[in-house]
C-alpha cells in the first residue's frame, strides 16, 4: 500500500510503498480518507515527541476513514508503525467513533485534535464545574479559539483570554471571551491585570503557552488576604509554545490554591480522548465550532511538509 514514510527523522516523509497492516484481536481495519498534519504529528515525525516511534514508520495520529462495513468513522492512535497517513490502518475498537452526517472528512480531521485539547482538559482533568471562571492562556491559536466556545458549552461562567496579538481581541470576544488581556504588556502591568481577574474568580486555567506567561499567571494567584485560604485554581498545561521550562518556587505552591496538571497523551487514556472527540462531534454544529482547513493529496506530502504556512490546518486526503 501507499503511505507517507519516515525513514530519517531529520527529513520530511516521502510518498512510498509501505507494508499493509493486518488487524489483531480487538482491532478494526480502517481505510483512511483524511488525516491532519498537526503540530503533534510534526513533533512525532521529527523524533521530538515523547511518543515518537522509531523509523521506518508512517506518521499520523488520527483521521477519518471507513470501516469494512462501510461506516464512516473518526479514528485515533493507529498501531505503529503504520500511522494515519497511510491507505489503511489498524486501530483498537475503543479508539473509533462514528462520524455524524453533515461533518465533512477534512473538517473532522482538522478539528479533532485542537478541539479535544480543551474538551479533555476541562472534563477529564480539571472537571469544570458549572459557572466557574476559565482563563485561556494563548487563545489566539486554533485550539485556543475552539476552547472559548467549548468552555462556554461545558458550563464556564466568565471566560478570560490572553494573547500576544492585540488585533485578535475583537475576534476572541466575538467567539465568547468576556475579558482580553494582552501578553505583550510590561510584566508588572500583566501581573496586575491577571491578578484582578483571578480575584474575581478563576477556577480553571487552560495553558497553551507555558514559559513566562504561565509563571506570571501563577504569581498572580497570590493575592488572597493573610490567614485566608487561597481560591482553588486547577492549572492545566496543554502546550508549550512559550518555552519548555518555567521557574517555580516551592513557596508559590504552598501559598496558593494552585493545582498543577497536564492534559494530553498518557494523562488521559486513548479511549477517553477519543470519547471526548466523539462528544465534541455531536455538538459541533450546534455550538458553532469551526476551523480553517485545506485538503492536499497525500502524494504531495514531501512538498507540503516543508511549507511553513498553515501547518496545523493541512489535511492530507487519500
Amino acid at each position: 500500500m501507499k503511505a507517507a514514510v519516515v525513514t530519517d527523522v531529520s527529513k520530511a516523509p516521502t510518498y512510498a510503498d509501505f507494508p499493509a497492516p493486518r488487524p489483531q484481536p480487538g482491532e478494526l481495519l480502517v481505510t483512511v480518507r483524511a488525516s491532519a498534519l498537526s503540530q503533534l504529528v510534526r513533533a512525532q515525525a521529527s523524533g521530538r515527541h515523547y511518543t515518537s516511534p522509531k523509523p521506518p514508520f508512517a506518521p499520523g495520529a488520527d483521521g477519518v476513514g471507513v470501516l469494512e462495513n462501510g461506516q464512516r468513522v473518526y479514528f485515533a492512535f493507529p498501531r505503529n508503525p503504520v500511522g494515519a497517513m497511510a491507505e489503511q490502518v489498524c486501530v483498537q475498537a475503543d479508539c473509533v467513533v462514528p462520524l455524524p452526517d453533515g461533518i465533512d472528512d477534512i473538517t473532522a480531521a482538522a478539528i479533532a485534535n485542537p478541539g479535544m485539547s480543551s474538551w479533555a482538559a476541562l472534563t477529564e482533568r480539571a472537571q469544570l464545574q458549572q459557572g466557574e471562571g476559565v482563563l485561556i492562556n494563548g487563545a489566539n491559536g486554533a485550539s485556543g479559539r475552539l476552547a472559548i466556545r467549548i468552555a462556554r458549552h461545558l458550563g464556564a461562567g466568565r471566560i478570560v483570554v490572553t494573547a500576544r496579538n492585540t488585533a485578535a481581541e475583537a475576534d476572541l470576544r466575538a467567539l465568547g471571551a468576556d475579558v482580553f488581556i494582552a501578553l505583550g504588556q510590561e510584566p508588572d502591568a500583566l501581573q496586575a491585570a491577571l491578578r484582578a481577574e483571578i480575584d474575581k474568580g478563576i477556577g480553571v486555567v487552560l495553558d497553551y503557552v507555558w514559559g513566562s506567561s504561565a509563571e506570571t499567571i501563577m504569581q498572580a494567584a497570590t493575592s488572597h488576604a493573610p490567614g485566608e485560604a487561597a481560591q482553588r485554581i486547577r492549572f492545566v498545561n496543554i502546550g508549550s509554545l512559550g518555552g519548555l521550562n518555567i521557574n517555580l518556587p516551592a513557596g508559590l505552591l504552598r501559598s496558593t490554591g494552585l493545582e498543577l496538571m497536564g492534559s494530553g497523551l498518557s494523562s488521559v487514556s486513548n479511549a477517553d480522548l477519543v470519547r471526548c472527540i466523539g462528544e465534541m462531534f455531536k455538538v459541533m454544529r450546534h455550538i458553532g465550532l469551526e476551523i480553517d482547513a485545506v485538503g492536499r493529496p497525500l502524494t504531495e506530502v514531501e512538498q507540503v511538509w516543508a511549507n511553513s504556512q498553515d501547518r496545523s490546518r493541512v489535511v492530507f486526503t487519500l
